[in-house]
């Protein structure tokens, strides 16, 4: 099974130039609206963002992952960013629903991508058992504790 698309949005894509401490579009031509999605590898469990420029060449201007722990920042309604290894994104949407629409795709992936155990697959959802849970058998043993300890205590 190939990638597919979760969430799609129109921004522009700047990135961070911290020597001179501005922003300033991706890729060739200046700053012009991108088609920005999230996709989604499920054999892989893997996230991310693509955009392509809304023009003629339909230039890519960001292919980066999504990984665990990556720190979304929704700087203003309409203007969010993030760091990679190498350097700092941002996306300066169209409209609040576009950003709002993005930042809910961004917050599944990273939830996702949280929910990773260290084998690398996801613990969600979770596998069909026969039985109560470690959680309920634990909570009954509190109860069951509980129980004993306020009938067995002197009035």
């Amino acid at each position: 099974m190939s990638e597919s698309s979760i969430c799609q949005a129109r921004a522009t894509v700047m990135l961070y130039e911290d020597a001179n401490k501005r922003w300033v579009p991706a890729g060739a031509g200046g700053q012009a609206f991108s088609r920005v999605q999230i996709y989604h590898n499920p054999v892989a469990n893997t996230f991310r963002v693509v955009g392509r420029k809304i023009q003629a060449d339909q230039q890519v201007v960001i292919n980066c992952p999504i990984v665990k722990g990556l720190k979304y920042n929704q700087a203003t309604t309409n203007f969010h960013q993030w760091r990679d290894a190498r350097q700092v994104w941002g996306l300066n949407f169209g409209s609040k629903e576009d950003a709002a629409l993005f930042a809910n795709g961004m917050m599944h992936a990273l939830e996702v991508l949280s929910a990773l155990g260290d084998s690398g697959y996801s613990s969600l959802p979770r596998p069909v058992q026969n039985g109560p849970s470690p959680e309920e058998l634990e909570q009954q043993r509190r109860y069951h504790s509980h129980d004993f300890r306020v009938s067995s205590g002197a009035e």
